[in-house]
Order: C-alpha cells, then sequence, then structure tokens
C-alpha cells in the first residue's frame, strides 16, 4: 500500500532533507512551509489535511531560537506545543500516523550516563518546556499511532547551525573560543531524515526514539573535528567555560541520548558522528560558498 506523507515546516532544515530524501524514492510527499500550513491554526490544519489526506505526518515546524524562547515563551509555547495538539488532533480524525520532531532539551542535563527514552523529562529552559509540551500532546493524543523522535546538535546544508558557523569564522578568525562543558552528540539532519523514513516503513512500535549520532563531545571538541576536516590547525579553537558565555536560556551540562529504542524496533542508530560530519562536509562547504554539491547520502 502507497504512503501519503506530509512534511509540516518543510522549509526548514530537516524538513528540507527530508522533502529531498522522499522525493528522490519516489514516494508520494507533500512538504508545507509556514506560509502554507501554519500549525498554531487549527484550521490551517484541517484545510491540508482534507487536500493532502496523509497517511504519515511528520512535524518539522518549531520554534527553534533557545534564547528568544525565554522572553517569548507563549509564543514559542504556540508553535512547539500547541503546533503538535493541533496535528495530533487531525491525525487522530484522518487515521494518520504522526512523528514529532523534540528536542534532548527536554532532559536536564544532570545525568552521567546516556539519557534512555523513557528517562524523567526534566527541561531547563523555555524552549525544553514549550517541546515538553509537544510530546505530551502527541503521546495524550495519539499513544498508539504517536512517535516522538528526539534529536540535537543538528547541523545542515539548510539553514543556519553551528558547524557553518564553524566554517565561516575558520576564516575569519585567527582564533575562536568555544565551549567545552556541555556534552552532546552532533547529528546530521540528512541521517534523521533517513532515519525517521526507516522507523515508518519498518513498522517500529509508536513511542519516543532518539535520533542523534553515536559518540559524544563538546561543543569544543566539534569545532576542533570542522577545523580539522578544512585542513585547518584545531588548536586554534580555544576551550572556555560555559559561564563565560552570557546567555538568557540555561544549557543543560549534558544530553547524550541512548538508542536502545532502534534496537527494539529492529533498526541501526546513527553512526559515529565524526563519520557524519566528514560525509556532510561537501554539501556544507557548498551551501557556504554558493556552489554545487555532489549527491549528498546519510550512513
Amino acid at each position: 500500500m502507497t504512503c501519503r506523507w506530509l512534511i509540516a515546516g518543510a522549509g526548514g532544515m530537516l524538513g528540507r532533507d527530508l522533502l529531498a530524501l522522499l522525493r528522490r524514492e519516489g514516494a508520494p510527499v507533500t512538504g508545507l512551509a509556514r506560509r502554507d500550513l501554519d500549525v498554531t491554526d487549527a484550521a490551517s490544519v484541517r484545510d491540508a489535511f482534507g487536500r493532502v489526506r496523509p497517511d504519515v505526518v511528520v512535524n518539522c515546524a518549531a520554534w527553534t531560537a533557545v534564547d528568544d524562547a525565554e522572553a517569548h515563551e507563549s509564543e514559542a509555547l504556540a508553535v512547539n506545543g500547541h503546533g503538535p495538539a493541533n496535528l495530533a488532533a487531525a491525525c487522530a480524525t484522518g487515521g494518520a500516523r504522526l512523528v514529532q520532531v523534540s528536542t534532548d532539551y527536554v532532559f536536564d542535563g544532570t545525568a552521567r550516563w546516556p539519557y534512555p527514552e523513557d528517562a524523567v523529562r526534566a527541561p531547563r529552559n523555555a524552549y525544553g518546556r514549550t517541546k515538553l509540551a509537544g510530546e505530551d500532546a502527541v503521546f495524550g493524543r495519539l499513544n498508539d499511532v504517536g512517535y516522538v523522535v528526539r534529536t540535537g546538535w543538528l547541523y545542515g546544508a539548510h539553514g543556519s547551525n553551528f558547524v557553518r558557523t564553524m566554517i565561516r569564522l575558520e576564516r575569519q578568525r585567527p582564533e575562536v573560543a568555544v565551549v567545552d562543558d556541555q556534552h552532546g552528540q552532533p547529528t546530521w539532519t540528512v541521517d534523521v531524515a533517513g532515519q525517521i523514513v526507516a522507523m515508518i516503513r519498518s513498522g517500529a512500535e509508536p513511542g519516543a526514539y532518539h535520533a542523534t549520532s553515536s559518540g559524544q563531545t563538546t561543543w569544543c571538541g566539534l569545532a576542533r573535528e570542522v577545523f580539522s576536516l578544512l585542513g585547518a590547525d584545531p588548536e586554534r579553537i580555544r576551550p572556555t567555560a560555559s559561564g563565560a558565555v552570557e546567555r538568557p536560556a540555561p544549557r543543560p551540562a549534558c544530553t547524550v541520548l541512548g538508542h536502545d529504542g532502534w534496537a527494539r524496533a529492529g533498526l541501526e542508530p546513527i553512526g559515529d558522528w565524526r563519520l557524519a560530519l566528514s560525509l556532510a562536509m561537501p554539501a556544507l562547504l557548498a551551501a557556504e560558498t554558493g556552489t554545487v554539491p555532489g549527491p549528498v547520502t546519510g550512513e
């Protein structure tokens, strides 16, 4: 049976990679950016469902400005919390499955081991609280057909992100200070897209899954790896502490996620973050220089 896909937030970094993957594979897919589908507007959601009649909906629409969410939590909640609730209601009526993309920031960051999928969620900032509300909307309304895919430290060719910033700064500055006391898993959006498609096509049980790369590092470690791949001296990255950088939203110290959910579904987790970064680099460089990259696939 042919599966019709609807991607909300298809103009974003992950949404564009997911849309491209499904189109390459010949899947019936409709990608709607915010101008075409406002997830905060229930009427807009109902209209989109009526036109597309999807079997699977992937919600990539999100308020991702972590610091801005501290001062604008109600606006962030409208997108990250009420938006998924509107999509869940439409999926419940239309019989569609929903994949809600969430974040490692729903955890407090105090653990010294990878967070399992069922770990206690206790976000430290407004962004995390609003994403938690989105998770609860899906689990509460679609317990039997709802998926929450948590990811973090995302980078890709189609949006602003830390890796692309480091590529620019390597050309602009002799030295760059980067925090070295926050731990996570740098993750390529192409890999997340592939994981979502594999999850749905495998018939994996609904629930929470962690789509992050294997291994872990710090922001400083990631920046040094970027410089190394560029042929630059990684020692030009100077480690610093989070306290030296004033930001409105507190950051969790460690949001390394466990991947046991994939084993239960009979699927492999995303591979090592260093390998993914090396594979992604041509597309990232092309995005920064305006050249056309060759074919890009995730591993």
